[in-house]
Formats: structure tokens, sequence, C-alpha cells
């Protein structure tokens, strides 16, 4: 049986694969949701930062991101009433196809040795920085400012192979996160916070007509465009010098 060598292209897909796997299956083992907590609470902020900068995009406003202990979200947009429905389509995409934009930019950064730890102090630093201008609930002022910290601790201090390692992890459990809520995609409504609202493509459908499951098809099939584009370009092997350290 032939091995795998350390530091390949076969043990860095087997890594990432078996970390997919645990935050995938973690939710069905004893004590599971707490070990992938974190996770969860960062997938929610991966999905409802993604309507709101499609919101910010878009030339409307940004009012609030919350974050709930179950790890639901909402993220609120104050926009005029009479908006095109085009764009209202777009913001309620934001939340689903926001996670992918961001892994797969992720996943490009891990192919570029220089690019390895300034791209995981970008993350962090965007994490408290949005968590100081929108989160608006205690579940997000805890756990997303621990989560920037490890983060920048990581930037700094870590190996380069655990940084590159953290990187594509990162970019691939936000590519993930759509599928984590596979239900929701699929759902017309959604019970959020304790309120009955549209889900996102509900929301598309109200705006651009079509059922919500072609909206969730055609959103599921661009998030895994992105993601494996993205995984395929940086498996390929390391750009540029390693860093030391």
């Amino acid at each position: 049986m032939k091995r795998v060598a350390p530091g390949s292209q076969s043990e860095q897909v087997g890594r990432l694969f078996i970390a997919g796997i645990l935050v995938v299956f973690a939710p069905h083992l004893p004590f599971g949701n707490y070990l992938i907590y974190p996770f969860m609470i960062l997938g929610t902020w991966f999905h409802e930062m993604g309507h709101g900068l499609t919101a910010l995009a878009l030339g409307h406003q940004f009012e609030r991101l919350l974050i709930f202990p179950d790890g639901s979200g909402v993220a609120e947009s104050l926009s005029p009433a009479d908006i095109p429905p085009w764009q209202r389509a777009m913001i309620a995409a934001g939340g689903p196809l926001g996670p992918s934009v961001m892994g797969m930019a992720l996943m490009l950064a891990s192919a570029r040795a220089r690019l390895w730890r300034p791209a995981l102090l970008a993350l962090a630093a965007i994490v408290m920085l949005s968590t100081l201008i929108w989160v608006r609930t205690l579940t997000g002022w805890i756990v997303l400012p621990a989560i920037a910290a490890l983060l920048a601790l990581l930037a700094w201090r870590g190996k380069p192979g655990l940084v590159r390692f953290m990187l594509q992890f990162l970019g691939m459990l936000a590519g993930l996160s759509m599928f984590l809520s596979w239900d929701y995609l699929f759902t017309e409504n959604a019970v959020i916070g304790g309120q009955l609202m549209l889900s996102d493509t509900g929301a598309i459908e109200a705006s651009l007509l079509l059922p919500h499951w072609v909206w969730a098809l055609l959103l599921v099939g661009s998030a895994m465009l992105m993601i494996g584009g993205s995984l395929k370009y940086a498996l390929r092997g390391v750009r540029g010098r390693l860093p030391r350290r």
C-alpha cells in the first residue's frame, strides 16, 4: 500500500476531507454541537454579512446583524419601498452566495505563500470590525471576538503549514455553510429568532418569480463552481517562496 508523502497534495486533500466530514456530522454526535459551535456561528456570520454587504454595494444601508444562540441570524438593511425587484433578489441571494465568495477568496489566497498570514489577519480584522459596527446580540459579541483573536494569534504565531491549512479549511467551511442549512435553502418560509419569515430563496421567488427550489438549485450550482474551482487551483501547489517560521 502506497504511503501518503508528508505535505503532499494527497495529504492536504485528506486533511480537508476529514475536517469537512467532522463539521458536517459532528451535530449528530454526543456533544457535537458544542464542539462545532464556533464554526456554526462563523458560518452564520459569513451568510449574514453576505446579505448586509450586498445591500451596501447596491447603495442601501446595512443596519445591524443579529446572531442568535441557536446559530440562526438576521441581517437587517434599510431600503426604499420602491427598489427594483432585482435588487431585492440580489440582497436575498447575497446570503447564500456571500460565504462562497469569501471561501473562494480564502482558497485562492492559500495558493500564494506570501498571502497566508495577511489573509488570515485580514479575516480576523473583518470579523472584529463587523462586530463593532453591526453586531447587536450577546452571542455575536462573545463568540465573534474570540474567533477573531484566535485567527490573529494563529496568523502571528502559527506554523506556515497550519496557517495554509486554516485558510483552506475556513474557505471550505464558508462554502459548506450553504449545505449545512440545506433544508433552509429549499424552504419557502423559516422561523428565525422566533419569527416566521421568507427564506432567502422564498424572497427571490417573491421578487423574480420561478419556484424557490429553482433558485436554490442555481445557488447550489454557483457555490459548487466557485468552491470547487478555487480548491482545485489552491491544491495544485504553492506559488512563491515559503514564509519562514
